[in-house]
């Protein structure tokens, strides 16, 4: 499965980013994949070649492009639990500095970027992320859609807060399907009652589900919070939700 490495321009500069997809000469659906806060990394390189493998062109961007392009923070090939910290005292400032403005701002770059590409077919695609990727996946949504058609987010963070534009509080906006699936304690009940009731309001097709067993991170190989009976059922959730709303060729 071939990837790419691509420079998305937009407002702030250029973003760079890789992409995977079929080398078969067809056009297939997009798929915006949103990194978790530890960064492009060969992990996502990986996931995104196994979606790609069912038939979708994926994209995968530097969300901290402002700061340099990837790895802005050089990472060990594993991040145990021990270097877990210095790792996050790195890393956290990217997080903060990545406003919900430029998100948004980011978000239509990726979009108009992808959608564009000679090998994505027209019609709508799809958001996912992971950890605050998951969230960056439903603003998107949010802020466009009639453009996206599904959403995913897994072991989210920043999904519920207090803030008057925390992203569970725009979900009226969305056309897209959902869904969200967590770690044990990602979200308290409330939190995912809260979530779950606006979902139901905004009267689009969801699913939320606390997979069993893990922790937050469960998708991610080169970490001590990997799951792979987790990470196997977040692509018996994901796979099932793009073919019913990408119109998969």
């Amino acid at each position: 499965m071939p990837t790419k490495t691509l420079h998305i321009p937009t407002p702030d500069g250029q973003a760079d980013a890789f992409a995977a997809f079929p080398d078969d000469g067809e056009q297939h659906p997009g798929v915006l994949l949103y990194m978790d806060a530890i960064g492009l990394r060969p992990v996502l390189k990986e996931m995104a070649r196994e979606l790609a493998e069912h038939g979708y062109y994926v994209l995968v961007p530097n969300l901290y492009y402002r700061h340099g392009p990837a790895p802005v923070v050089e990472l060990p090939e594993h991040i145990g639990e021990d270097i877990r910290p210095a790792v996050f005292a790195q890393l956290m400032p990217l997080v903060q500095a990545h406003t919900t403005e430029r998100a948004l701002r980011d978000a239509d770059a990726y979009l108009s970027f992808l959608t564009t590409q000679p090998e994505v077919s027209a019609g709508p695609v799809a958001a996912i992320g992971y950890c605050m990727g998951a969230a960056l996946a439903m603003r998107t949504a949010t802020a466009h859609p009639d453009k996206v058609a599904a959403v995913a987010g897994f072991h989210p963070g920043f999904l519920v807060t207090d803030a008057p534009d925390s992203p569970h509080r725009l979900v009226s906006k969305l056309t897209a399907q959902v869904h969200i699936g967590l770690a044990e304690g990602d979200l308290t009940p409330e939190a995912l009652s809260e979530l779950n009731q606006a979902l139901d309001a905004a009267g689009v097709g969801y699913t939320t589900e606390v997979y069993p067993g893990t922790v937050h991170g469960f998708t991610m190989a080169d970490t001590d919070a990997f799951n792979p009976s987790a990470l196997q059922r977040h692509w018996d959730r994901l796979l099932p939700l793009l073919d019913r709303t990408l119109a998969n060729s």
